[in-house]
Formats: structure tokens, sequence, C-alpha cells
């Protein structure tokens, strides 16, 4: 049993049954680790499945009486709201959120990330329950220095790329460009959370992850999710790396991004769990400034981050260019640069991220490099004969 632990203002925390919907993703599976490992708290984990869990599940866990699988899909599901009366707090992951689905699949990405959302909402509003509820950094699009000149000097102001969660613009790309219906569809629903809490007295808080990485996150083909996809970008060049094949670059990797671990932003949402009076109301950004890299830079520093974890030199040719229409397809579009504010979240929960991007990559491809390795010996092994 996790020892007494207390709130930032000094005061007990209690143990919270928390109805967990995505629980057997990525940063489920991390979320539910933390929870059981480090507090008192319950988690009723709703997913279709429950593999990067399974270990939390095990009848000889420790865990077993502060943790249940509830295997369905939120979509029509009578036991949903069940499951949301029975806790005191929902965290809503479920989404589609590979920018591959965005061009391919605009439907799936806006019913899975709006409509199928909308039932979780209104249970936590007509229930009197709290919702900490996952959007993401698309929700701003564009910024605002994406539209000045090329030459420019403003160009060099991070101020025009800096996203303030209470002040910043979403801009999108025009309708044609189906990207932005990820982006649209969390807009919406962040929308209506935010006017549920206005009217309706919704205790909620909205995450805007920046970019989480770690071990277990998203898949590598035909090893630990399907044989074919387009996993996001660093499970991308994972793959490439694995397999020995050249990373590709979208548009020559000029866009930049920032990364942050995940176990650090996972200490973000605890705080917002367990210090309710600071995070209802808010959005937070969750990101790490400090690990900006343009995706070119990101490119490099992971094949010389996998030649040391591996003992694998490097191929002759790295990295080759691709188009983003040969890559995304048609409709793709996307924004230059994006810097989170961490000024809402550092002022409220006092957080800040501490990894830095090569310990985080180190920590990340460690894990990979030995699920692939394991993969393909369980996978060429043959039955001994009787």
């Amino acid at each position: 049993m996790a020892t007494a632990r207390v709130d930032l203002d000094g005061n007990a925390i209690k143990p919270t049954t928390i109805c967990m919907i995505g629980a057997g993703g990525f940063i489920g599976s991390h979320l539910c680790e933390y929870l059981m490992e480090k507090t008192a708290h319950r988690v009723l984990a709703v997913d279709v499945y429950n593999d990067k869990i399974k270990h939390l599940l095990e009848p000889t866990s420790q865990w077993g009486d502060r943790i249940q699988f509830h295997r369905l899909n939120i979509k029509n599901d009578s036991r949903l709201e069940g499951l949301i009366r029975m806790a005191d707090l929902t965290i809503n992951l479920a989404a589609i959120c590979t920018p591959a689905d965005y061009n391919t699949r605009p439907l799936d990405t806006i019913y899975s990330n709006f409509i199928d959302a909308l039932p979780v909402v209104k249970y936590c509003s007509e229930n009197n329950k709290r919702l900490i509820h996952f959007s993401t950094c698309e929700i701003y699009g564009k910024t605002i220095g994406a539209f000045l000149p090329k030459d420019s000097p403003l160009r060099q102001d991070p101020s025009y790329f800096l996203l303030k969660e209470d002040e910043s613009p979403c801009i999108f790309g025009p309708i044609e460009k189906q990207r932005w219906s990820y982006a649209c569809a969390k807009q919406l629903i962040e929308r209506l959370i935010y006017a549920e809490g206005a009217e309706n007295g919704l205790e909620f808080t909205i995450v805007r992850p920046f970019n989480w990485i770690g071990p277990r996150m998203d898949f590598i083909p035909g090893i630990d999710g399907p044989s074919e996809g387009v996993p996001r970008v660093l499970a991308c060049f994972s793959n490439n790396l694995l397999r020995r094949e050249p990373l590709k670059l979208v548009d020559g990797g000029q866009s930049q991004r920032t990364f942050v671990y995940i176990k650090d932003a996972i200490e973000a949402v605890i705080l917002m769990i367990e210090n309710p009076a600071r995070a209802n109301g808010h959005i937070f950004n969750v990101g790490n400034p400090n690990n900006e890299v343009t995706v070119r830079q990101l490119a490099e520093m992971m094949t010389q981050v996998y030649a040391k974890v591996s003992g694998e030199s490097s191929l002759d040719t790295p990295t080759v260019d691709v188009s983003s229409k040969e890559f995304y397809g048609e409709g793709y579009d996307d924004s230059d640069k994006r810097i989170p504010d961490m000024t809402i979240i550092n002022k409220q929960l006092g957080w800040n991220p501490k990894t830095s991007l090569f310990d985080l990559l180190e920590s990340t491809l460690t894990y990979q490099h030995r699920t692939y390795a394991e993969a393909v010996k369980k996978a060429t092994s043959k039955p001994v004969a009787s």
C-alpha cells in the first residue's frame, strides 16, 4: 500500500475511483502503472484491448483488488454510464490520433474524437462526475508565425509561435485539407466541455499533450500492431531503424516539434488528478519546450541513439526525402512549428518537465529494440520435434 500522500496545499489525498477510458493504450498503460505503484486510487480500466496492462491484471498481481478491466467499445455501449456513475473521476483517453488516418479515414477520425466522446461528457455532466479530457496540441492548428513572409525578421521572434491555452487562436487549413479533421473534432469537443462547465457546472480539466514519447508508444507494424499502417513520427522512425531502412522525411523534415517524456507527462496528470481545486476549469499544455527539434534533426538524433543501444552501424543513406502527398495522400497539410507556453501549468500545479530529448529517445529505442528482437526470435523459432 502506498504511503500517505498530500496535495499541493498540504491536504491528505483520499483514495479515488477513476473510470479510465482508453486505459489499454500508450498513455493509459503508463498512467495505470503509476496509479497502482505509487497511489491508493482504484481504476476501472475501459478499453477494447488490454495487452499493455496485462501485467497489472494477472491473478497473482498485488494490484488485483484496485484495478478492474472492462472490455467495451464506448460506441453505443449501455455499460459506460454505469461505470462513470461508479467512479469519482472519468479520464477520457480514447481517440484516433494517427496523422495518416486524418486523410484516409476522416469520417472515423471525426466520429471517434467528437461523436463518440459526446456520451462521456454527457454522463459526467448529468451525474455530477469530474472529467479529465485528453485533447491535443493539434487544437492550435497553424501558428501566427506560419503566415509571416519567409524572409520576415519577425520569424525569429518566438512569440509568434508560442501557443497559449487562453490566448492563441485555432487556425486550420481549408476544408479540402482533411488533415485538420482531427483538430476540428478535438476543438469542438473542447468547446462542448467548456460550455457544459459554464452552463451546467461540469467539473473538468482539459489536457493538450505536445508529443508524449516513451516505451509502448504506437506500434511496430507487424510486431505489436497491424502489418499495414503508418504510426506517428517516432514509431515510424523506430520501425525504419529496426528494419534497417532509411528514415522517410516528409517534405524534407523541416517541421519543428517539441517532445516530452511520458513519465514526466504522467506526473503532470497525477497532479491534475490529486489537485482538483487547482486543476478544475483549466486547459493545460503538457510539453517540453526545451526539447525542440526539426523532424530532420530528430531523425539524425534517433539514428545516433539507435546505433548506441543496438550496437549496429548506421546505414550509408540513413534518410530519404518524400513528399507529404506520397506519404500521407491527398489533403495533407501541416503547421511548421509548435512551442507550448508552460505558464498556466507551472502556476497552477508547479510542474516542469525534466528529461532531455536524448535520454527519452534512449529509453524508448532501448525498449523498441528489445521488443523487436524478442518478437523476431519468437517468430523464427521452430518447435522441437518430440
